[in-house]
């Protein structure tokens, strides 16, 4: 069982590169940018051999480096080896576009040291195998970001950005430790595999599931926390892409993590979904107000995040899994090509008059695309499927028949229309085939998501009908857009309902002091 301790060197390598990047922490340091791409690779590599291992040998938990079930072990399985997969290749891509954009700062060398540190705190949180491990990768996480939150220390607003994510995180990280203390007095033990395949009912169960929500949703940015990934944009684009691709997911492979203890709280779960939900509505709306690019992008992110926990929620674990992957590859490249936005819209030609459906129009797409989506469910997915998962794809193709509706307008081109439909055929096909592919990766190693009980099924419902309302509310924005009472929401939602502003209020200032 050698291979298991194999994901450990992709975090050695990033370890030795910073080490050797903080040693030469100045302007434009020699060979430092280079050094710590060729250690990406290398890292990513690892990740690589490390999956083709666990196809081969399947999963298992090394043996512990340490005693008293304090020190290093690695956790190989599907989970870890995507996410580690993920955050390597996550990380090549933002080390090699650092070195670039970075270069002719005061502190590059410094700034690559810290890039390094963070993601390789990263790889040893999704690969953890016992509990100590993942508090103290979880903890040096938001440390090691801190620093790169703060590379301009002068501005006044990174300050107090970065000091309200370090209560946020502190908080986050208390219960992550509570939950860790309640775990190990459960079972005796600290390694994950063990809990996970010992998880029972009871109070302490329950309790810890309350603490690693809590600790998950803090760490995610939700509401009403939230304002704190707003706020950071003061620091360079790439720790940003870094942030919104990969450390931000923390929260989420979390509770993938701990599916099974999650599990045994159906209260807990409940709360995830009401949460998420929310939240994903909210950060949505708000996205579409706002006019700075990167700020959308971080309204985007936090619904993206909400709406990952939802799924958690739900218990659609290998879902939440295959979202945090797309999600961070599309984010990095978001981020990354953020300088570039203004330029390509400037670049694009005027369109035409715009096409705006009537609301017999809106009704007739929102039909068409749930009649596409059942027609490929029964033909390709049903069978097997979940209530959570065919009710999930409902509220996926309420998306589709938001761009439906701009196909059926009666300005539309035919070709629009024709592109629009076989927009909606497709994602109906990814979104099965997809889901399939995520459940036979996790086969095993996740939970099956039960069938839902009262509780359950009143969630779905309004789940449904509060996505439901909010599409068709976005597909007939020209039809009531006029409206005086429009302008008044639109100032509200792009002030993120002033939730932010009370939190501030709440700090009690704290977060406006300078840093030392």
């Amino acid at each position: 069982m050698v291979y298991l301790f194999l994901p450990l060197l992709s975090p050695l390598i990033l370890l030795l590169a910073a080490a050797y990047a903080a040693r030469h922490p100045g302007l434009r340091p020699g060979p430092v940018p280079r050094v710590t791409e060729i250690a990406a690779i290398a890292a990513f590599a690892v990740a690589a051999l490390s999956a083709g291992l666990l196809i081969l040998n399947g999963s298992g938990t090394s043996a512990l480096i340490g005693a008293f079930g304090i020190g290093l072990s690695v956790r190989l399985d599907a989970v870890s080896a995507i996410m580690l997969m993920l955050v390597s290749f996550i990380g090549w891509i933002v080390l090699r576009y650092s070195a670039t954009y970075m270069d002719g700062e005061a502190k590059q060398g410094r700034f690559m040291a810290w890039m390094s540190v963070t993601l390789a705190s990263v790889m040893l949180l999704v690969t953890s195998g016992n509990l100590v491990q993942l508090l103290v990768a979880w903890t040096v996480t938001s440390l090691s970001l801190h620093q790169l939150l703060l590379f301009y220390p002068e501005r006044a607003t990174a300050q107090r950005a970065a000091r309200k994510k370090a209560v946020v995180a502190r908080l986050s990280e208390l219960a992550l430790a509570g939950a860790v203390i309640l775990l190990v007095s459960a079972t005796g033990t600290t390694d994950i595999k063990t809990i996970l395949s010992g998880v029972e009912p009871g109070w302490m169960s329950v309790s810890a599931a309350i603490l690693i929500a809590l600790a998950a949703v803090l760490a995610s940015a939700q509401f009403p926390v939230h304002g704190w990934l707003t706020e950071v944009m003061e620091a360079p684009t790439p720790v940003s892409a870094l942030l919104h691709a990969g450390v931000i997911n923390a929260g989420g492979f979390l509770l993938i993590r701990f599916a099974d203890v999650m599990l045994a709280a159906p209260g807990v779960m409940a709360l995830l979904v009401m949460l998420g939900g929310f939240t994903a509505l909210f950060g949505g709306l708000v996205m579409l107000t706002q006019p700075a690019v990167k700020t959308s992008l971080a309204w985007s992110t936090i619904a993206q995040m909400a709406f990952m926990i939802m799924q958690c929620g739900l218990a659609l674990f290998p879902l939440a899994l295959l979202h945090i992957v797309a999600h961070s590859l599309y984010k990095a490249h978001a981020f990354l090509s953020s300088g570039e936005a203004i330029k390509n819209i400037a670049a694009i030609r005027r369109p035409g008059p715009v096409a705006v459906p009537s609301a017999a129009k809106v009704v007739q797409s929102f039909v068409i695309a749930i009649a596409i989506y059942a027609t490929v469910g029964f033909l390709l997915g049903f069978d097997g499927k979940s209530v959570q998962a065919i009710a999930l794809g409902v509220i996926l193709i309420f998306g589709v028949a938001y761009l439906l509706a701009q196909g059926f307008a009666d300005t539309a081109p035919r070709e629009l229309t024709r592109r629009t439909v076989i927009y909606a055929l497709l994602t109906s096909v990814s979104y099965f085939a997809l889901q399939l592919a995520a459940q036979s990766l996790t086969a095993g190693t996740l939970p099956a998501t039960p069938a839902p009980g009262p509780l359950e099924w009143a969630l779905i419902v309004l789940a449904l009908l509060s996505f439901g309302v909010i599409a068709v509310a976005q597909a007939t924005f020209p039809l009531w857009a006029s409206h005086p009472a429009a302008a008044g929401i639109r100032v509200h939602l792009s002030n993120g309902l002033y939730a932010n502003a009370i939190f501030d209020k709440l700090l009690d200032g704290w977060s406006k002091r300078s840093v030392a």
